[in-house]
């Protein structure tokens, strides 16, 4: 059972020393709360925490699922108890939702790709995408874009098209849980004894597709709400499922807010077609706004960058410029500044232009 869950000689050499001490190696398959279902060799087990493990892990450091653990089993309650968490290969970290929040939390561990679920409907978001695209890339996931319910009789090819100008290169796929159209290219994407992660705002139809590749009904689903093609949450825990041919599929709950954590490389390559294009500009500290030889600007005005998708990436830079300086007073105070005289510019530009017209 663990082979068929990713076990490898690696992580055989890592575990030798748990080994000794008597604890067996598991996956984690379902994480709810603070209980969980595990894959041992020994089986299915329910498991909980060590009290050690529970008070001494620090955030991020709790098993989530996909993680490899060090447990002690009580097979004949088909119960253990997690004592020790082994090093994470990968792990797909979002800030923590909420106002104030300031802590990553870990959304997936030893993943090896993202599939990012956008549903074909009225709730279809680039931005949203964008966002989902600099996590992966930050936590070392490729990324595949999945456009969900191409049955629809919306025109795909053209909202693909679309797609594909955000993506960076990541593979756009539409395909449709009820007819099957597209399934055996994704199918293509997800090798034997490696593990995706499912990631996408409820409604887009990650459980349904789950049911499809997995060829029975695994979770739950529930339909979107017909006036604004928005759906409920139906999963509400995180799974990871072993598919027919030997993938592993992580299902995971709807997340309509994606805090960007320490994302400033992801959304580097999210959008490194902005960054090339600043590194053109005349001045290299070129503000992006009147200055003459301005790269940024003439894209703008000639349609070459969207307005839309330069928008989105000031706010991204603004929301890791936030997080990054909100413990450091100095560098608050020196974006203040910089804030400050970019406003007297533009200021002073404007009143340059009005004595002109």
């Amino acid at each position: 059972m663990l082979e068929q869950f990713g076990w490898s000689d690696a992580l055989q050499h890592q575990f030798a020393i748990h080994a000794a001490d008597g604890l067996i190696p598991a996956r984690v398959i379902v994480q709810q709360r603070g209980l969980y279902e595990i894959a041992t060799e020994l089986g299915e087990l329910s498991a909980t925490l060590a009290g050690k493990l529970a008070y001494d892990a620090e955030d991020g450091a709790y098993p989530v699922a996909g993680d490899w653990v060090a447990v002690k089993a009580r097979p004949a309650e088909g119960s253990a108890v997690i004592q020790h968490l082994l090093p994470r290969t990968s792990s797909f970290v979002r800030r923590a939702s909420g106002p104030g929040a300031a802590r990553g939390q870990v959304v997936a561990a030893n993943v090896d790709v993202a599939l990012l679920a956008a549903s074909l409907n009225a709730d279809l978001n680039p931005r949203r995408l964008e966002r989902y695209l600099a996590t992966a890339w930050e936590n070392g996931v490729d990324p595949i874009i999945v456009l969900t319910k191409a049955d629809m009789g919306i025109d795909a090819e053209a909202i693909i098209g679309e797609i594909e100008a955000v993506a960076m290169g990541a593979p756009v796929l539409a395909v449709s849980a009820v007819t099957g159209a597209g399934l055996d290219e994704l199918r293509a994407y997800l090798k034997p004894g490696r593990t995706a992660v499912l990631l996408g705002s409820s409604g887009v139809g990650k459980s349904t597709l789950v049911n499809a590749l997995a060829g029975k009904a695994h979770m739950a689903t529930q339909a979107i709400r017909e006036d604004d093609a928005r759906g409920r949450h139906t999963t509400t825990h995180r799974e990871l499922v072993l598919l027919p041919w030997g993938a592993l599929i992580l299902d995971t709950p709807g997340m309509r807010e994606l805090g960007l954590w320490e994302a400033g490389g992801g959304v580097s390559t999210a959008f490194a077609d902005i960054e090339a294009l600043a590194g053109q500009c005349r001045f290299h500290d070129c503000g992006h706004d009147t200055e003459p030889g301005c790269a940024i600007a003439a894209a703008l005005a000639t349609g070459a960058l969207d307005a839309a998708r330069w928008k989105a990436y000031g706010k991204l830079q603004r929301e890791l410029e936030f997080q990054n300086n909100k413990d450091d007073p100095r560098a608050q105070a020196e974006g203040r500044r910089v804030r400050v005289q970019r406003n007297k510019q533009h200021r002073a530009e404007m009143k340059r232009r009005k004595r002109f017209e």
